[in-house]
């Protein structure tokens, strides 16, 4: 999670994604969870909650509107936490048996199969480091 986070955050730098007001993951096809007129859907907090399939059930199952509000991501410290780990336990917990690599695919698929090498060996990196400075062995599966 702490390889994640600092990579997510420019080593815990930056609250939103860089330049991600020029770009929106809303999905206007999406009938459940839908986009509310006006607000940008990009990532925010350490565990990027990018689109609005995040947002909906995550709002809901923390009793708030990240649809309507999904600047609360970013603004709000205990939001902020609350949404980073509700995301990990829905969707990246899942995978912790598969290796790290599972991880980065759970979190951002997008960067594995040469899609973003860079950044899926930085991730790596970072979780090299944490786990020499916390004494355990990273495991295999190390890839995506």
């Amino acid at each position: 999670m702490f390889a994640h986070f600092t990579h997510e955050t420019g080593h815990f730098c930056y609250i939103e994604e860089i330049n991600g007001a020029s770009r929106d993951y809303c999905d206007e096809n999406n009938r459940q969870y839908p986009c509310a007129p006006g607000k940008g859907y990009y990532g925010r907090g350490p565990i990027q909650l990018s689109w609005n399939y995040n947002y909906g059930p995550c709002g809901q199952s923390l009793g708030l509107n990240l649809l309507g509000q999904p600047e609360l991501v970013g603004s709000n410290p205990t939001v902020t936490f609350r949404t980073a780990l509700w995301f990990w336990m829905n969707s990246v917990r899942p995978v912790l048996n598969q290796g790290f690599g599972a991880t980065i695919r759970a979190i951002n698929g997008m960067e594995c199969n040469s899609g973003n090498p860079a950044a899926v060996n930085a991730r790596i990196m970072y979780y090299r480091n944490y786990c020499g400075q916390l004494g355990v062995d990273p495991g295999p599966n190390l890839g995506c």
